[in-house]
C-alpha cells in the first residue's frame, strides 16, 4: 500500500513539473513574456528585460520568436554596460542564425563593445586588437553597409592607439639606453624615421623639463 501510495505521489508530481515547464506557472505566452522584455527594455530596465528574453530564448528555441530574443538579449546586456556579455549573446545570434536580419547590427555591436572595452594605451591592448579585427571581419562582409564609415574611423583611432603604444615602449627603452631593442620596437609600427640615439635621449628629456 505504501509503495502504491508512493508511486502515485510520484506521478503527481511528474505532472506538476511538467505543466510547470511548459507555462512556467504563469500561464504567459511566449509572445506575451517577449513583449514584456521589449517594454522593460524601453524602460531601460534591462535587468528584468535579460530575464524576459532568457525565459523566450530558452523556451522558444528553433522559432522566429527565439531568434529576436536572442538579439535582444544581447541588446539588454548592452544597454547595461555589460560588454562582454552582451558579446557572448551577440555570438550566439550570429552563430545560429546566420539568416536573421539582426546579424549585420549584432556583428557591429560585438565591435562596438571591444572598442568600448578597450583600456588606454599604456594598459594591456586585447581588446583593442580584437576590435580591429572584428571591425576588418565587419567591413569584409558588409562592405556597403551603412555602418561602413563608423567602423573605418574606430580601426584608425584604435591603430593610433595600439601606435601611441609601441611608440611610447620604444622612447622608454631608449631612455634606458636599450638601443636596440627601441630599434626593434619602433620597427613594429611605420614610423617617420627616429634617431635611436643617446643625443636624442637627451634632448627628449630635456623637454620633458621645458
Amino acid at each position: 500500500m505504501k509503495i502504491l501510495s508512493h508511486f502515485i505521489s510520484s506521478i503527481c508530481l511528474l505532472f506538476i513539473l511538467s505543466c510547470s515547464g511548459t507555462n512556467g506557472g504563469s500561464g504567459v505566452s511566449l509572445q506575451e513574456r517577449f513583449n514584456t522584455g521589449m517594454e522593460n527594455l524601453e524602460r531601460e530596465k534591462y535587468l528584468q528585460a535579460q530575464t524576459d528574453f532568457k525565459y523566450v530564448v530558452m523556451r522558444g528555441t528553433g522559432t522566429d520568436l527565439g531568434d529576436d530574443a536572442q538579439y535582444y538579449l544581447g541588446e539588454s546586456y548592452f544597454k547595461n554596460k555589460e560588454y562582454l556579455l552582451a558579446v557572448a549573446e551577440y555570438e550566439k545570434l550570429t552563430r545560429r542564425m546566420a539568416f536573421s536580419p539582426f546579424v549585420e547590427d549584432a556583428r557591429f555591436k560585438i565591435c562596438e563593445s571591444y572598442r568600448i572595452e578597450s583600456p588606454k594605451y599604456y594598459h594591456d591592448q586585447e581588446y583593442t586588437e580584437k576590435a580591429i579585427e572584428r571591425y576588418q571581419e565587419f567591413l569584409d562582409d558588409f562592405p556597403k553597409s551603412k555602418l561602413k564609415d563608423a567602423a573605418i574611423k574606430s580601426i584608425e583611432i584604435l591603430r593610433g592607439k595600439l601606435g601611441k603604444k609601441i611608440y611610447e615602449t620604444g622612447i622608454l627603452y631608449m631612455k634606458l639606453d636599450e638601443f636596440e631593442s627601441a630599434k626593434m620596437t619602433f620597427q613594429k609600427y611605420k614610423w617617420p624615421i627616429i634617431d635611436v640615439s643617446r643625443k636624442s635621449v637627451e634632448e627628449r628629456n630635456n623637454k620633458d623639463f621645458v
